[in-house]
């Protein structure tokens, strides 16, 4: 099953500019090391060392927070649409 994955702006160098993705998978974990595969030096600016996503980090799936679902673990399924976005600071 492709999964439809937003990139953000500032990862779109890796993606040749390209705004959305299809990559296959059944949880997150899973969805970012096919995007590794794809699009390599995607994780490494998603997770830390640990393999943890980076805390400026946020991923979506269907507008719900994966810090609030299962994490890394957090279930995906066909038609599911998950959006990767930047922290945004300011002041």
């Amino acid at each position: 099953m492709a999964i439809s994955v937003k990139i953000p702006t500032p990862l779109r160098k890796l993606t040749d500019g390209v705004s959305t993705v299809n990559v296959e998978g059944h949880n997150i974990e899973k969805i970012i090391s096919n995007l590794e595969l794809e699009y390599p030096g995607i994780s490494e600016r998603l997770c830390d060392e640990n393999g943890q996503l980076r805390a400026f980090v946020n991923i979506f799936v269907n507008g719900e927070d994966i810090r609030y679902l299962s994490g890394m673990e957090s279930v995906i399924a066909d038609g599911d649409e998950i959006s990767i976005v930047p922290a945004v600071a300011g002041g």
